[in-house]
């Protein structure tokens, strides 16, 4: 069976938790590290811009400065996420890599499948949905409407993902909502009217869910990363062995965090 490695991590600022995505992307890129699976968390709650958005278009700057959220630009598209109670995962691994070899949609599936199996652990039975469907609110939020092989529950998107690939390497990150603070999302978000953005955050909450609202209640972190790690181990054929992130990659991170995630020229280059 093939052994991949697991990287559970403590909660991190926005920045420096995408600067370990991309260092560990590196590093296995490099063939410094195995493929990689990380789970991990937020302090304080961020918001992270998909690459290819205008952060003065769709993001109220001064309102996160306000409300203590920080901004982030992810190396992945899609739309902005709101990271507060949330369970965030990221798989790395060479494109090549048979587990996950194939298009774009094919690797979304496979590691679609190990969240599908996760999810049915934790005791929330979702669906995969059949691809993007039209909206009525082109909104900067990433959770109003699924694309391909995302979860839902009864019609309601759970998880949102993004992928990029680089130097033969596949990068695919994605959130799962604990809680929602929908009033948060749509606060720090820009609209050109605020009958708009009413309009837009009751569909939000039509359209998207989280897992305490499923579950009734909130799962513990540990509990999630056992259900996740079971769900990625049952699909996907692999083994994973946790292990602390290479000297090497801390020391990346911290360098990529400072020069790049957490610098204006990098978030505001849109």
């Amino acid at each position: 069976m093939e052994k991949w490695r697991l990287i559970v991590d403590k909660p991190l600022p926005a920045a420096m938790n995408m600067a370990f995505d991309e260092a560990v992307m590196n590093s296995v890129m490099q063939g410094l590290a195995p493929p990689t699976i990380r789970f991990y968390r937020w302090t304080p709650p961020a918001v992270s811009l998909g690459y290819f958005q205008k952060l003065e278009q769709e993001i109220d700057v001064e309102a996160c400065k306000r409300e203590g959220v920080d901004v982030v630009r992810r190396l992945t598209g899609g739309r902005a996420v709101l990271h507060q109670d949330e369970f965030t995962y990221s798989v790395i691994a060479p494109e090549d890599n048979q587990k996950i070899a194939g298009s774009i949609l094919q690797s979304y599936l496979a590691v679609s499948r190990g969240l599908v199996k996760g999810l049915a652990e934790l005791g929330v039975q979702a669906e995969l949905s059949e691809g993007k469907k039209h909206t009525e609110f082109n909104s900067a939020a990433c959770f109003d409407a699924p694309s391909w092989y995302e979860m839902v529950v009864g019609g309601r998107k759970l998880v949102g993902s993004a992928q990029t690939r680089r130097g033969g390497c596949l990068l695919q990150h994605g959130s799962i909502p604990v809680k929602m603070d929908t009033d948060l999302l749509f606060s720090v978000l820009n609209f050109s009217s605020e009958k708009l953005r009413e309009r837009a955050k009751s569909y939000f909450l039509a359209k998207a869910t989280c897992l305490s609202e499923i579950l009734d209640y909130s799962p513990e972190y540990d509990k999630m990363c056992e259900c996740f790690k079971y769900g990625f181990e049952t699909v996907l054929g692999i083994s994973l062995r946790e292990a602390a992130p290479l000297a090497e990659e801390e020391d990346m991170a911290a360098e990529l965090s400072a020069g790049r995630y957490a610098a204006d020229d990098w978030n505001r280059r849109r």
